[in-house]
């Protein structure tokens, strides 16, 4: 492929490119007051704005803002824009087809970024998803023991929340938070080192965030939430936290 047709619109069926993923923690974002919450999982995408703080590029902003649904109209209506730039003697009637403009922003939001049941049942099989799911799990319980076990928490249960985009002929956006339910319900305010295990630990091993977003459009569910109770953290584990702190921790001069 060209390197001008790169980019973000892909086929739902093409080889995995590179997705858009953000750790959403009170300390990445521009608007921690939006990520305050009564209930476990705190549910981001179409309720909040999240807007990136640390460790966001072009790619993410620009990911984030295609999620925009008013952006997307703007975008579908620019055809009749440019027609009445180019055709001034007829701007009044293109401005005037109130149902020319919603039936195609219901082609483009319905045809273009969303898939039929038929197409979310060949993305893959039920087993197939129920794989990637499996995997899922086992790498968001693994990650979160080692939270709390750097963390040394006793008591309380820690979600891993992968929450993605609905939108299918285009690269996944993953939001990907931590939350906790002591002292209250919470988004967990995670360490750079934290953040850097769950960007490089979740999605390896035969996971991918195409492969994750196939599987949770072909059971229509975007948000994927596994809990974590931290009195099952062994002494083991607690012991290995305690002395890697003590490794990165620098000697006194």
């Amino acid at each position: 492929m060209d390197r001008g047709r790169r980019g973000l619109i892909s086929s739902p069926t093409a080889p995995a490119r590179r997705s858009a993923l953000f750790v959403v923690a009170p300390s990445t974002v521009l608007n921690p007051a939006a990520l305050e919450t009564r209930g476990l999982p705190k549910r981001l995408l179409g309720r909040v704005a999240v807007l990136p703080r640390r460790g966001a590029d072009g790619r993410l902003w620009l990911r984030l803002a295609v999620e925009s649904q008013p952006l997307r109209y703007i975008v579908s209506l620019a055809p009749f824009v440019v027609a009445m730039l180019v055709w001034p003697h007829l701007a009044l009637p293109i401005a005037q087809a109130p149902l020319a403009m919603v039936l195609l922003i219901g082609v483009v939001e319905l045809k273009v970024f969303r898939l039929s049941d038929a197409a979310r049942a060949r993305l893959m099989s039920e087993a197939e998803a129920q794989r990637v799911l499996d995997l899922l799990r086992f790498k968001a319980m693994a990650l979160l023991r080692d939270i709390a076990a750097g963390r040394d928490w006793t008591e309380g249960e820690l979600w891993l929340v992968v929450e993605q985009s609905e939108l299918a002929r285009i690269a996944p956006l993953t939001l990907v938070s931590v939350q906790a339910d002591r002292p209250a319900p919470h988004v967990l305010d995670l360490t750079a080192e934290e953040r850097a295990a769950l960007r490089d630990g979740l999605f390896t091993g035969g996971l991918t965030e195409r492969a994750l977003r196939d599987a949770n459009l072909r059971t229509q569910e975007p948000l994927r939430s596994v809990v974590f109770d931290t009195r099952g953290v062994s002494a083991h584990a607690r012991l290995r936290a305690r002395l890697a702190a003590r490794a990165a921790t620098p000697a006194p001069a």
